[in-house]
Parts: C-alpha cells; structure tokens; sequence
C-alpha cells in the first residue's frame, strides 16, 4: 500500500466533497426557509451570496487537481457541473457584489423553485461523487 500524488488527491477530494455538501445542504435549507417565510430575501441573500465563489472556486481547485494528477474520469465527471457554474456566474442579475442572489427577485416562483432544484442537483452530484472519490481513493492505494 504506497502513497501517491494520486491517493493524495482523493483524500483532498474527500474532504473538499464534504465542504461542497455541506454548501448544498444550507442552499436547500436556506431557499426552504425562504419559501415558506422563515426569513426575508435580504437576509437570505446576504448569507447565501458570500458562499458562492467559495463553493465554485473549492469545485474547480479540486479538479485541477484531478487534472494534474491525471484522473480523466473523475475530471470528465464534474466537467458538466463546472460549466454549469460559469454559465450560471457569467448570467447572474447585475449586483454591486460577488454572488447569484438578487433580493428582489429571488422570491418569484420560478427563481425560487429553480434555485431550490438547483440546490437538490447539486447535493446529489456531491454525494455521488463523495462515494465516487471513497472508491477512486482505495483503488489508488491498493494498486499501488
């Protein structure tokens, strides 16, 4: 059983995944509490605005990794969600800071249930790929 740069970048994966869902959860949880009024959409959006740069820039950091240390696959998984997340920055309501969320408009019905699916998709491809990079990192410590 050796160490590589491999396993290395599994184990940062596995924890990195684990900050990713927890973001995930608290975007369900925050939108769920907006949709059913527990809190007003500017104190929504200040505590969620600040989390999004974090959340894309922990995603892409992870898979450079993977990029550097070779792992295709892992890469070729999480392609679609990084692109996702250019086109959803790029095409963002024109706000005075860094962030997704416009207080005024993110209580529409359709922004609020797009968001709230948004944030069930996300959950979902993190906790795939949580167990995904379980597996990846004990083949690379057992095959090598």
């Amino acid at each position: 059983m050796a160490f590589n740069f491999t396993a290395f970048t599994y184990i940062v994966a596995l924890i990195g995944d684990a900050f990713l869902i927890f973001f995930a959860i608290f975007h369900v949880i925050a939108f769920d509490e907006l949709k059913t009024d527990y809190k007003n959409p500017i104190d929504q959006c200040n505590s969620l605005n600040p989390l999004v740069l974090p959340e894309y820039l922990l995603h892409l950091f992870l898979n450079l990794l993977f990029l550097f240390c070779g792992e295709w696959y892992s890469l070729c998984l999480n392609i679609p969600l990084i692109a996702y997340h250019i086109w959803r920055y790029k095409n963002r309501p024109l706000m005075s800071g860094p962030g997704l969320y416009d207080p005024t408009t993110v209580l529409k019905t359709d922004t609020l249930s797009r968001n709230l699916r948004e944030g069930w998709i996300k959950l979902a491809v993190y906790l795939i790929s949580f167990f995904y990079y379980i597996y990846g990192m004990v083949y690379s410590l057992i095959s090598t």
